[in-house]
């Protein structure tokens, strides 16, 4: 097995990796006044930085544990002449049963602060690119919290997010499933709320980017079904910038009997069909002419198909995005994680407007 050579950060990571043996390299010589100004200029850096930390980490009473783990973490990067342990290559954490790998700064991030999910290990690129200031900030919050944080190569981080951006950073944790239990039990924000209704949408990118959107316009629910739908993946949530982290999805077998249920309730639903589509049984209306009066599900198809006939069958409205010009065939239509941010733009604008 091929050793890699990684800096543990966490004590508990040197008992668990013992040093197996030296790796003797041969370096070229370096004069000792680029040495020496080499070590100037990184003691310059981290004399403003961890003064920066060290403030931060006062007004949440942890100041020693955590600056003095961060100020380890980034002056290891530039080791003095002797030479630093190799550590064996299995990084992941065994132990852990179930758990899959978060990547990215602002799904890491949110994953260690939100709390949803069980964390055992952060990774981190060794190298310079670990004293970015979101890069530490995601390490600060790990420490702080007692999870272990690694240094490993750009090629591990590479295959443990399977080539993806991981931006330096990927967190072993376990994973996020979609809300299957539902109480309703948790009142409304608003006198009209708005649940966006997701019916086989494939492609997590597609469905990380609605997250995203959903979550910034202030969708009051996401749901989604179960069936022909892709998982709540690290790529969604990637996908997403961490919005899936914070932002939880329901997930049913059944939406005819959920939109059925939130009929009897009160609610509308409505509806949404590519322009120029036939549905003479349905009015069709565009977005930017329909106004919220009353609590709203907004059904999104999946990509290709859209709505099944079932679903189409209980609306009592279809919205249209209008296009800005002659359309050619082939180009007649917008990837649906883009129609869904405008349909929400005008629902919950109109909803302002009306207050």
């Amino acid at each position: 097995m091929q050793a890699i050579n990684a800096s543990l950060l966490h004590p508990e990571d040197r008992r668990i990796n013992p040093v197996v043996r030296k790796q003797h390299r041969h370096k070229p010589a370096v004069p000792d006044g680029r040495r020496d100004h080499e070590r100037s200029v990184q003691s310059k850096v981290w004399k403003k930085e961890i003064p920066l930390l060290q403030r931060t980490n006062q007004r949440k009473g942890d100041n020693h544990k955590v600056s003095s783990e961060l100020r380890k973490l980034c002056l290891e990067d530039f080791p003095a002449d002797t030479e630093r342990p190799v550590t064996q290559r299995s990084t992941l954490d065994s132990k852990a049963e179930s758990h899959e790998i978060v990547f990215g700064i602002a799904p890491c991030l949110l994953a260690l602060t939100q709390g949803r999910r069980n964390v055992h290990k952060l990774f981190v690129k060794d190298g310079e690119s670990s004293h970015r200031a979101s890069v530490l900030r995601v390490c600060e919050e790990a420490l702080r919290r007692g999870v272990q944080v690694q240094r490993v190569t750009k090629k591990d981080l590479d295959r443990m997010s399977s080539g993806r951006v991981h931006q330096g950073v990927c967190l072993q944790a376990s994973p996020l499933s979609y809300i299957t239990e539902d109480t309703d039990s948790t009142p409304n924000r608003r006198d009209t709320p708005v649940w966006l209704v997701l019916e086989g949408i494939q492609d997590p990118m597609n469905l990380g980017a609605i997250l995203r959107s959903a979550y910034f316009l202030g969708v009051d629910r996401v749901t989604s079904s179960l069936r022909h739908s892709c998982p709540l993946s690290p790529v969604v949530s990637k996908a997403s910038s961490g919005a899936m982290e914070v932002f939880g999805v329901y997930g049913y077998e059944n939406l005819e009997d959920l939109l059925k249920l939130k009929v009897t309730q009160g609610w509308q639903v409505v509806g949404t069909v590519g322009a120029g589509a036939d549905q003479p049984q349905i009015g069709v209306t565009q977005c930017s002419d329909f106004q919220i009066t009353r609590p709203t599900l907004l059904l999104i198809g999946g990509e290709g198909e859209g709505l099944s006939q079932e679903l189409l069958s209980l609306c009592q409205t279809l919205l249209t995005i209008p296009a800005g010009r002659d359309l050619i065939p082939g180009i007649e239509s917008l990837n649906v994680s883009v129609a869904t941010g405008i349909l929400l733009h005008s629902l919950l604008f109109s909803r302002r407007s009306t207050r």
